[in-house]
């Protein structure tokens, strides 16, 4: 009779984020996830069978998260004026750089990273970001000066913001000079105004 797990799951994969969130897919070593998640080798393999399956549920989690409460925020019909959503999850996103969050965003950092040679890793940040991406389509929906745009030409500038959004948070991971992000976040909110 095999032994029931003596750890929480869901408090391992929160921490393995946090692990995989630091040091990135490739940086994050196997002595850097055991200690990080209090777990044992085979503890870990036992559980989530290895380090690409393990990371492709902190993906999961991640969207659940990040990702959901970011959709969330720019769907968010107690702020009437779309184009403002947008800017605050800029501002948001700059903020927490300014206050010493210099990790970004999980997504964009895989995006940079094992999505460029996995194709399922590659699937599940394609999916958080669409998702990202079509709530900015749907905030400027909300917005007056951009509700009239075609469904084509939104579409097109629901794109151009997601990758101004990756742009963003690569560059805070990367540690880029405040001055450098704060223009970006202006430079959207040229676009929307």
């Amino acid at each position: 009779m095999a032994r029931p797990r003596s750890f929480d799951t869901d408090d391992a994969l929160e921490k393995a984020m946090h692990v995989f969130w630091a040091h990135g897919y490739e940086g994050a070593s196997l002595p850097d996830l055991l200690e990080g998640m209090g777990l044992t080798r085979g503890s870990l393999y036992k559980a989530f069978t290895d380090k690409k399956t393990l990371f492709l549920k902190v993906l999961e989690r991640y969207e659940g998260q990040a990702v959901k409460a970011g959709v969330a925020m720019l769907t968010d019909p107690s702020v009437p004026n779309g184009a403002e959503r947008v800017m605050a999850m800029f501002q948001g996103s700059y903020q927490r750089v300014i206050d010493g969050d210099s990790r970004g965003c999980l997504l964009c950092t895989a995006a940079a990273g094992p999505s460029t040679y996995d194709d399922e890793i590659a699937h599940a940040v394609s999916a958080g970001l669409g998702a990202l991406r079509d709530g900015i389509y749907e905030a400027l929906g909300a917005s007056p000066r951009h509700a009239t745009l075609s469904p084509a030409e939104r579409a097109a500038l629901a794109d151009m913001l997601i990758a101004q959004y990756v742009g963003l948070r690569t560059m805070a991971r990367a540690r880029i000079d405040h001055d450098t992000l704060k223009n970006i976040v202006r430079s959207v909110g040229v676009m929307l105004a």
